[in-house]
């Protein structure tokens, strides 16, 4: 007999080695290894290693991995182009899946549907996509595009390809630690359309992009800019309690809580924290991190015993903001994580692959006569 779930939620639908969570505990693995120790110790090009290959690489493969996607940074003349003739005013989120779906049209064989062919798929729109964002957003603001530099990881590239000057230390290494913190989540509402649409044998490209199309929502990967436009709404940390106050009065959301799975605080949430401090007194903005820690103190002690506490965005926010990144390019930024994960699951469902066919249960009306034109 069929179960109907709303959401489908607490519905097994898929079997993964890549990451493990338990939402009691608190607990989120990437291949058995906690994000904490991911967070501290590993990067994001040893992660996407991890991910797609179910174990942490040697110094010779990690080494031969990171040069391979480091040759994808650079982008074809005629995707820069592309680029160019997309309006300035296109919102970041929908110009790459844009110009994801578009990569597509470069390749010789875009439906290629072996485990390889994935991979090699994967890791030329893993290398193109922080071009993709860094030069569309240095064209809407009337810059020339800069070239990727060789030497440098995956995060000082993309820094520098927005910035147009090699990030400091502390900001590559943040922003390292952003992108490993959000490359992958169990079978989230993004890897879900990328495994069921992989499962068609459809292709890579459209996969992805409709993974990218998922987590453009306010209720996805978009949330991170609710928390920091309600940041910003708030004029300082004497204002926090009476906003969260009416806030929770009035029933409305408070962006940043809450989450799907964990009944606890979001483990990356814990490691986004303390990198949030930092960075805010490094850059001079620790009003923005008091006013969030303030604003995490009173959900506490309001609806913690309900099971909410801060998800992974509620930091991120102060994060990215620090880091320098403007407010309609964060949840670009948790999509180049992001891709790390959706390939490593379109690798996994092309393994061992079935297509996706969930049942719907009808709830309506049945043997009802149909009413020719002129009797309605």
């Amino acid at each position: 007999m069929s179960t109907y779930v709303k959401g489908l939620e607490g519905i097994v639908a898929a079997q993964t080695e890549m990451s493990h969570i338990d939402g009691q505990k608190g607990i989120l693995e990437y291949v058995g290894i906690a994000i904490g120790d991911l967070s501290t110790k590993s990067t994001f090009e040893e992660t996407v290693f991890l991910l797609w290959n179910k174990r942490l690489p040697k110094q010779d493969e990690l080494d031969a991995f990171s040069k391979d996607l480091a040759k994808r940074f650079a982008l074809p003349a005629a995707i820069v182009e592309e680029i160019r003739r997309l309006p300035k005013t296109a919102e970041p989120m929908h110009m790459l899946r844009t110009m994801v779906s578009s990569l597509a049209m470069y390749d010789e064989d875009p439906n290629a549907n072996s485990v390889e062919a994935a991979r090699e798929k994967s890791i030329n729109i893993l290398g193109y996509a922080p071009s993709i964002v860094a030069t569309f957003d240095r064209y809407r603001r009337g810059l020339d595009p800069i070239a990727p530099q060789p030497g440098m990881s995956f995060a000082e590239n993309f820094l520098y390809m927005l910035n147009g000057e090699k990030p400091t230390e502390t900001m590559a290494r943040a922003f390292d630690i952003c992108m490993i913190l959000h490359a992958d989540h169990g079978l989230n509402n993004s890897t879900f359309s990328a495994r069921s649409i992989i499962s068609t044998l459809s292709d890579v490209y459209s996969a992805i992009t409709g993974a990218i199309g998922s987590l453009r929502g306010p209720l996805h990967g978009g949330a991170n800019e609710g928390v920091m436009k309600m940041l910003g709404e708030i004029d300082s940390v004497d204002d926090v309690e009476s906003f969260v106050m009416g806030r929770l009065e009035r029933k409305d959301k408070i962006m940043g809580f809450g989450h799907r799975v964990y009944k606890t605080k979001d483990p990356r949430a814990n490691a986004l924290q303390a990198l949030a401090k930092q960075l805010a007194e490094d850059t001079g903005n620790m009003d923005l991190y008091n006013k969030s820690h303030r604003i995490e103190e009173i959900m506490e002690r309001e609806v913690g015993a309900k099971g909410i506490y801060p998800n992974v965005d509620f930091y991120s926010a102060t994060t990215y903001h620090c880091i320098g990144l403007k407010l309609d390019l964060f949840t670009p930024m948790f999509a180049l994580s992001r891709l790390g994960g959706w390939s490593g699951h379109i690798i996994e469902q092309l393994e061992d692959n079935r297509l996706y066919r969930p049942s719907a249960e009808y709830i309506g009306k049945h043997e009802v006569p149909y009413t020719p034109m002129n009797q309605r």
